[in-house]
């Protein structure tokens, strides 16, 4: 016999300005569950999950909540309260029979300093400590909203081994790909107001949605053909008894009415990059190129040689450098040692992760315009602003609609229309698909896929650089960079080829006391599991790297004090030698962690 709901929404409706976001939707949530809540944006999932958390009221239906369940919701923007450490915001979560200790694991498992102050964090330390105050107390059911928005690599990954770990039942809505399909078994698509559910992890969802609108649009084509022969009838048929044509005609008028109420699915967005010149074979040339900042070592003889055509990714942990080095390439900033040439006839495009390209007081038209009438170039022709926007499923009424009121995903549209429209062969994009919708995250990777310039582009969704870069850039220890042929993916598999053939460099070393090849025991089978010793090592390494982080964090934010070198250089020398040593022991832990998690994938086939 199954379980109650911890959760169950039935018949749920909302109306926001007269239109239907909700209709009658149906959501349950049962012990356990691990649920994708996907749809496009704007679909209403961020009002489902604060319908389902209490937050907001619907207009209809019934909401029903198991007695004593304990509900925690993530927000995409947090809100501290009156919290004046990060640890004391953390520990509000907990309830009377909580465990404290998970306070201080999740903190540190985060790379979080307790003492710091919530209005201090960046917008990713903000939102660790965030996902630290939601997991906490471990209650019944936790609803994600867009958790790994603003969070590096490793800490996405160390988010999903704890979801995974978790007793919790999860409902999450993200744009990650790679994420859902690693902590989810079961789908809820919204859509036109309604939900549909695949008893499925997100590996299966796409194919089901592109079935379902495929059977929709056979069935508009078989209403619109059926449509077409009753007007034929009415007009040219032979005329039979009254009451007979009455009935048929009502029957003509029911369908016409269920031909226009019917909800198509919502377009897709239209992208086009503003065409320009071609520019130079070479694009970009660096050689030995360093950067500092104080005794930190952020990027050590770097050197790479950048073609037209290449598709750049560069990854890596948060502080790693990659925005610095990404400037310094593309001639904004200046490095400390060595040289970067660019080529002729450039023309870039730059899309900051912070969406500083957008006035909040700016109506839509006027922030893609810069205030210049109502027009914008598109590939050397004018068009309409209201057009364009279109493209970019912006409606109508939305032109004038100031850029302060519209949601993380419309901004993150607006931003990219306005990106895509200036004239350029180099596209310069630093984490583009925070608030992107999957729908227009596959327009865009079709669009950097067949993009004739240059693309440089940051980010941590992995299946999004799998799918569109050419070679990436990552960072090792002690500020070294390395570049590897294609995506993430293939990076991981190159790690782990390079670190194998280290070890099999050094078996003749340790088997050089007279045994021959001939007289060494033949190897033992592959093993099948990981050992006791590596299942710990795999368990405890984040903990190990968290710490590492936290106290590098904690030695650079002491270090940034600009009078520190002056009033105690030996407490300066102290630090920054601790912190060297710190780096060093964390990319030992890294690589440690990575082939563990390689070897542990490779296992589970």
């Amino acid at each position: 016999m199954a379980p109650p709901p911890l959760l169950r929404l039935d018949g749920v409706r909302l109306t926001f300005g007269g239109t239907p976001l909700l209709t009658h939707v149906e959501l349950g949530v049962l012990p356990g569950d691990r649920i994708a809540l996907v749809g496009r944006n704007g679909s209403g999932k961020s009002t489902l999950l604060k319908i389902a958390a209490g937050i907001v009221e619907p207009d209809g239906g019934e909401v029903f909540r198991q007695p004593g369940a304990t509900i925690r919701y993530l927000a995409q923007e947090p809100d501290f309260g009156a919290a004046e450490t990060v640890e004391a915001y953390v520990a509000a979560g907990l309830g009377p029979a909580d465990d404290p200790y998970r306070v201080t694991r999740l903190i540190e498992g985060l790379g979080l300093r307790p003492d710091a102050r919530p209005g201090d964090l960046s917008g990713g330390e903000a939102r660790r400590a965030a996902l630290a105050h939601v997991l906490a107390p471990e209650p019944d059911i936790v609803l994600l909203d867009e958790p790994t928005n603003h969070l590096d690599l490793p800490t996405i990954e160390w988010l999903e081994e704890e979801i995974r770990g978790m007793r919790s039942a999860v409902v999450t809505i993200s744009h990650d790909r790679r994420f859902l399909e690693r902590v989810t078994e079961a789908t809820v698509w919204l859509d036109r107001g309604s939900a549909r559910r695949l008893n499925e992890g997100f590996a299966g969802f796409e194919a089901w949605r592109d079935k379902i609108l495929e059977e929709e649009e056979r069935d508009l084509q078989k209403l619109d053909r059926k449509i077409v022969r009753e007007e034929h009838w009415l007009r040219y048929g032979v005329t039979a008894r009254r009451t007979r044509n009455e009935r048929r005609l009502a029957g003509l008028h029911q369908l016409r009415a269920d031909r226009k109420n019917a909800r198509r699915a919502v377009g897709t967005v239209e992208m086009a990059v503003g065409e320009t010149r071609e520019s130079g074979k070479l694009v970009i040339e660096a050689k030995h190129v360093s950067k500092r900042y104080g005794e930190r070592v952020l990027i050590e003889d770097f050197s790479t040689r950048i073609q037209r055509g290449d598709r750049i990714g560069l990854v890596g942990p948060n502080g790693a450098g990659k925005t610095t080095l990404l400037k310094i390439l593309i001639g904004e900033a200046e490095p400390d040692a060595g040289t970067v040439r660019l080529g002729t006839n450039l023309d870039l495009a730059f899309l900051d992760q912070k969406r500083a390209g957008l006035n909040d007081e700016l109506s839509v038209a006027d922030a893609l315009t810069d205030g210049r009438g109502d027009q914008v170039m598109v590939n050397g022709e004018p068009r309409h602003v209201a057009g364009y926007l279109k493209d970019f499923l912006f409606q109508a009424e939305q032109i004038r609609t100031p850029v302060g009121n519209l949601s993380g995903g419309e901004r993150a549209r607006l931003l990219l229309a306005k990106t895509l429209a200036t004239p350029a062969n180099i596209l310069v994009l630093d984490e583009p698909t925070n608030d992107l919708d999957m729908e227009t995250l596959d327009l865009l990777q079709e669009l950097i896929a067949n993009y004739p310039g240059t693309v440089l582009l940051v980010s941590h969704d992995r299946d999004f650089l799998d799918r569109t870069v050419t070679s990436t850039i990552s960072p090792e220890e002690n500020g070294r960079w390395l570049d590897y042929a294609g995506g993430y993916s293939d990076m991981v598999a190159q790690r782990r080829g390079a670190q194998k053939d280290a070890r099999k460099a050094e078996k003749p070393k340790a088997t050089s006391t007279g045994t021959t090849a001939k007289d060494a025991p033949k190897p033992a089978a592959a093993a099948t599991k990981l050992s006791f010793k590596q299942k710990f090592a795999l368990e405890n390494l984040p903990k190990e790297i968290a710490k590492l982080e936290a106290a590098i964090a904690k030695a650079e934010a002491e270090m940034a004090d600009p009078a520190l070198f002056a009033k105690n250089p030996d407490r300066f020398a102290k630090l920054a030698s601790a912190s060297e040593k710190d780096r060093a022991a964390l990319a030992k832990a890294e690589d440690e962690w990575l082939e563990l998690e390689m070897l542990r994938a490779e296992m589970e086939g």
